[in-house]
């Protein structure tokens, strides 16, 4: 993947455009916090999948992947605390991508910060 498809730029600069969010490598992945984790970049080699898991709303993960199965999926682990994985390696809808990192933001982030978003 070239430096013109790579997705992770683009993906860091909506997280990094929140209140307070820090980046750190977490399981050798970029990941980003705001106190706690709130979205894990992912490269998975061995499955051949390109994306990222994030938290969510109630309920958005079982919409989002009853929507679109080959996008969405509900990832091991977290998954069960609703959290979901977000496909990149597939025709990518940014604007929809921004909604998504924004209300994995509100789910994690304080209060007082949340607020600052409008």
């Amino acid at each position: 993947m070239d430096a013109t498809t790579d997705p992770l730029p683009r993906l860091r600069a909506l997280c990094m455009a929140l209140p307070e969010v820090t980046e750190k490598v977490s399981h050798g992945e970029p990941t980003w916090f705001v106190r706690r984790v709130f979205l894990s970049y992912a490269d998975r080699h061995h499955d051949d999948r390109l994306g990222f898991w994030c938290a969510a709303p109630p309920g958005a993960q079982d919409e989002l992947v009853a929507a679109d199965p080959e996008r969405f999926f509900r990832p091991p682990y977290v998954g069960g605390r609703g959290w979901l994985w977000v496909r990149l390696d597939v025709d990518v809808d940014w604007d929809e991508i921004g909604e998504i990192v924004v209300d994995a933001y509100r789910q994690i982030a304080p209060k007082k910060l949340v607020v600052q978003l409008g």
